[in-house]
């Protein structure tokens, strides 16, 4: 593996009491129930979270690593990184990271939605791995959720990486939806909305307590080109799928002009689903519940060209 490009573009920070404030007012525009508070972390390795450290604080910060350009028209399947590198690149040897991005495919053989959930020992090996990858069923075209335990991911990923402490975070409980947004573009446009061009960077999990999702799987690399978004669109393959479903990932209000995915969250579950979020479909009966934290920066690591 070659070792990539980093960049580290400072964030905003606000306090936390008036991100709730923020949050609470944007998010009644899409939901009829919305709660926001500040509460001590939850014990995250417990059921139904199962993530691989207990909390989200302790000198929180985003990777946002490669991206679609390493997918898009094409796949540049030798794109593979490591989570030690990664943790290296961010500045945090013995980090907790969770969030989304895509299997190693010159590992499982085939392309595949990463769900990332790793503690890393700060020794440059891995203490403990819950990943879990998504991929299409070959032969009925269903979904297959799989544990994983290998370090390495392939093509992009956006993660928070933390100390895995506990700590103060925000909770986002939302129920009813009403408005065209769904949970994680709610979050993100109503900073976007108060904070403008100053970007303010999030990361951690929410649970998709009731109702169902769309959400999406890549199935096996196109030997086409994928050059327009109605030829990705129909390429990937969409499916509904059900509560309870845990989705890590993070988002960014604003891109000062990196390149960055400004919204990414992939879920797994223990009733066999998984995949990349989009949107509820059960708006009547939907409801979320999450746990985020502020990032001081973000580290955009191996960024594709133009």
């Amino acid at each position: 593996m070659s070792t990539p490009s980093v960049m580290k573009i400072p964030t905003h920070v606000p306090l936390l009491d008036e991100v709730v404030t923020v949050l609470s007012d944007g998010l009644k525009k899409n939901f009829t129930d919305v709660t926001v508070s500040v509460v001590d972390c939850p014990d995250l390795m417990k059921k139904p979270f199962m993530l691989a450290s207990s909390g989200l604080c302790g000198n929180a910060r985003l990777a946002d690593v490669g991206g679609p350009g390493f997918l898009l028209p094409l796949p540049k399947k030798d794109k593979k990184f490591s989570y030690s590198q990664i943790a290296e690149s961010v500045g945090l040897p013995g980090a907790f990271m969770i969030g989304a991005g895509a299997g190693p495919c010159h590992i499982v053989g085939v392309n595949s939605e990463l769900i990332n959930n790793v503690q890393m020992d700060g020794k440059g090996g891995v203490a403990k791995i819950n990943s879990h990858i998504a991929k299409v069923n070959p032969q009925d075209g269903g979904c297959i959720l799989e544990t994983i335990d290998k370090p390495e991911f392939s093509l992009m990923g956006n993660f928070l990486c933390c100390d895995g402490q506990p700590g103060k975070v925000l909770e986002v409980k939302a129920k009813k939806r009403v408005g065209e947004e769904n949970f994680m573009s709610s979050l993100r446009k109503t900073l976007k909305a108060h904070y403008g061009e100053n970007p303010v960077a999030l990361g951690g999990v929410f649970l998709v307590e009731k109702g169902k999702a769309n959400l999406h799987i890549m199935p096996e690399f196109s030997d086409k080109p994928l050059d327009s978004q109605e030829k990705v669109d129909s390429w990937l393959k969409y499916y509904e799928m059900d509560a309870i479903l845990v989705c890590v990932g993070e988002l960014v209000s604003h891109d000062p002009g990196f390149d960055l995915r400004v919204e990414h969250f992939h879920c797994f579950s223990d009733h066999g689903q998984g995949g990349h979020y989009h949107y509820d479909v059960t708006p009547a009966d939907v409801e979320y519940r999450g746990y985020f934290v502020l990032a001081d920066s973000i580290y955009r690591i191996d960024q594709p060209g133009k």
